[in-house]
């Protein structure tokens, strides 16, 4: 009986061996993907500064290339006011880097035939049909001239603005809170189709709510709430626990403070937008509603670099990964010298890099080129992305020439 209970052990142990050897590691030394360790000190003595400065109160950092996670660090605080550090399970307002979410949750009915990319939005939201154009120079509504697409949404070439500008369509936006989060997002939308658009649709760039429409034209087209499509289709099989459209009790110790800086200068934790992260909301915003970590993010990211793949489980085909992170705009448009716009990121039209970034100063990049994915955490609003860049132009200057 002993020998065998002996057996069992030994090939338990050993199974548990096996399997430790067939889950390779995630981390590396940089030198040995070619990388400089000196040049990513140097940045992570960039960040510390800012910290020791005072200009940010937390800066969260981290690199990965040829799959190999290589640099991973943090600076500073989660909580300034209770002096407490931020840590590798700090969780995070992405806010807008939830918008390449929504585009993959979208794509993924695109992959089971459920519409094409330049089918008329009014096919599945039929108020969208009767939608005005503005024109500024008649002060006049018009119709359409080619009908809004999904196209037009996943592009912000919709003529959907936020509200923000001076315009007399941003002053309506304003004026119905069409982009407030006190309702469902169906609700918003019917708002918008009584809303005109500000330009006529395929002929300008313009960010605004068009994300958030095709959220809820996932749930249009899925049958299901946003929240529950996303937990099925991307979270659960990606193994994003951490990721949602708020942050259950449980996990509030783990929400990062959120910053701003007072009239001097000083960063300050608090902010109209510090809670509202903390309830079961009623409304799931797909442009920019979600929290995250960092390592879930990393999975995301590295889902899109494989190709739509992560660890034997398909999120998307490779074909279509390929249409998000390749220029989709429309021809008529120009969005930035050297630089187009895929599905809800933009893209480089030279390495093909994706990118974008959240309200709370936080930022993803994915460059197919160098197999590099480079993300970075702060949580300060109104947004501030110079440490960003900086840090992301110190990784790339780390890269080694052969």
């Amino acid at each position: 009986m002993k020998r065998h209970v002996l057996f069992f052990c030994f090939l338990s142990a050993l199974l548990v061996l096996i399997a430790s050897c067939e889950q390779p590691s995630l981390t590396s030394t940089p030198e040995k993907v070619g990388l400089s360790s000196d040049t990513l000190s140097l940045a992570g003595q960039l960040m510390q500064e800012y910290i020791d400065s005072s200009k940010w109160a937390g800066i969260a950092t981290l690199v990965m290339k040829d799959d190999k996670i290589v640099y991973n660090e943090r600076f500073g605080y989660s909580s300034i006011k209770d002096s407490l550090p931020l840590e590798e399970q700090t969780i995070y307002r992405i806010f807008s880097m939830t918008k390449p979410v929504t585009a993959v949750a979208l794509m993924t009915l695109y992959d089971e035939g459920k519409f094409e990319l330049d089918d008329k939005l009014s096919g599945y939201i039929p108020g969208f049909a009767d939608v005005k154009v503005y024109n500024p120079e008649i002060k006049s509504l018009e119709p359409q001239t080619d009908e809004l697409t999904i196209r037009h949404l996943l592009t912000h070439s919709s003529g959907i603005v936020y509200g923000w500008g001076q315009s007399h369509v941003d002053s309506l936006y304003r004026a119905t809170g069409v982009g407030n989060w006190n309702a469902p997002i169906g609700d918003k939308v019917e708002i918008m189709t009584t809303l005109p658009l500000k330009f006529q649709p395929g002929t300008a760039w313009k960010y605004g709510l068009s994300i958030d429409v095709a959220g809820y034209l996932v749930e249009v087209l899925s049958g299901m709430p946003l929240d529950d499509y996303f937990k099925a289709r991307i979270f659960d099989p990606l193994g994003m626990d951490d990721t949602g459209f708020y942050v259950p009790e449980e996990k509030h110790p783990r929400l990062s403070g959120l910053y701003y800086r007072d009239k001097q200068g000083k960063v300050k934790e608090g902010g109209f937008m510090a809670n509202i992260f903390k309830n079961d909301p009623v409304h799931f915003s797909g442009g920019g509603g979600l929290v995250s970590t960092m390592d879930n993010y990393l999975s995301f990211c590295r889902m899109l670099l494989h190709g739509g793949k992560l660890n034997g489980v398909r999120i998307l085909e490779e074909s279509t990964v390929k249409m998000i992170m390749s220029d989709q705009l429309p021809v008529l448009i120009d969005y930035k010298e050297g630089v187009g716009y895929g599905l809800a990121g933009q893209v480089d039209l030279e390495t093909g890099e994706y990118s974008w970034a959240g309200a709370a100063s936080t930022n993803f990049w994915i460059d197919p080129s160098t197999e590099m994915i480079v993300i970075t955490c702060a949580q300060l609003m109104p947004s501030d992305y110079s440490y960003a860049h900086e840090f992301y132009d110190l990784v790339k200057r780390s890269v080694i020439k052969d």
